[in-house]
């Protein structure tokens, strides 16, 4: 859906919410950052409004991105994450030293993405002696997802010999996109969004987010159930932008 069109997809009516920004992508860190990955320009976060009550087993309804679309795939992207406590193993399984440094390792290749450190090992590698470090529950999870993304990069991919701009930018992204509220009784902090990944076919094939099958190119639709708001995080693969 292009941002500014009211859409009247599906039976929901979405309008694009030009006043809420992104701060955690538009922040010079950040961008400085997302320039060294490749990822600057390609990156991109948009709000939008919908009209009525989301029901998740209406999602391929809601997510319905366009008129010639023949097929959607809507997949539910757990986010039950409330802490970057979820990545201390990685200190704890010496793929990243005490001081914060990435353990290096001998390059090899997992196609496309080089590997010369124990982290990305960790991110691609199934057969690797310490994949099991997350298992697949850990790794469905949004915020794994969200910095396996950033730790990737797109094509130009500069990596970080340390992991603290990794957690820190996940963390900022992160926050911005999800809603969370106090549970009333509990008051425990509790995560309202549901997210689903998205894939859109034509008659051709594959047609949103790109055209081009990667696993480095992606739309997730993070629908905020209690302010009807939905934030769409795209990044489609490539050279980012360099200055």
């Amino acid at each position: 859906m292009a941002a500014g069109e009211p859409g009247d997809l599906g039976g929901y009516y979405f309008r694009f919410l030009p006043q809420k920004t992104f701060p955690s992508l538009s922040a010079s860190d950040t961008t400085s950052r997302l320039r060294q990955w490749s990822m600057l320009g390609r990156i991109k976060a948009q709000a939008f409004g919908f009209d009525q009550t989301f029901q998740a087993y209406r999602k391929d309804d809601f997510v319905m991105v366009g008129t010639e679309v023949k097929k959607i795939e809507a997949i539910n992207v757990p986010c039950t994450q409330l802490s970057m406590s979820f990545f201390n193993r990685l200190y704890d399984e010496d793929i990243v030293r005490d001081n914060g440094h990435i353990v290096k390792c001998l390059d090899s290749f997992c196609d496309p993405f080089l590997i010369s450190d124990e982290l990305r090992k960790v991110l691609l590698v199934e057969d690797s002696e310490k994949y099991e470090v997350f298992r697949q529950p850990d790794r469905e999870e949004f915020l794994f997802c969200l910095f396996k993304h950033l730790c990737l990069g797109g094509s130009l991919c500069q990596y970080e010999d340390v992991l603290n701009p990794y957690l820190e930018t996940t963390k900022l992204i992160y926050k911005d996109l999800v809603s969370v509220r106090k549970h009333p009784q509990t008051k425990k902090i509790q995560i309202t969004s549901s997210i689903f990944k998205v894939t859109a076919y034509d008659s051709t094939g594959v047609c949103y987010p790109s055209t081009k099958n990667h696993e480095q190119t992606f739309s997730y639709f993070i629908v905020d159930p209690i302010k009807r708001h939905v934030n769409v995080l795209y990044h489609c693969y490539g050279v980012g932008e360099m200055s």
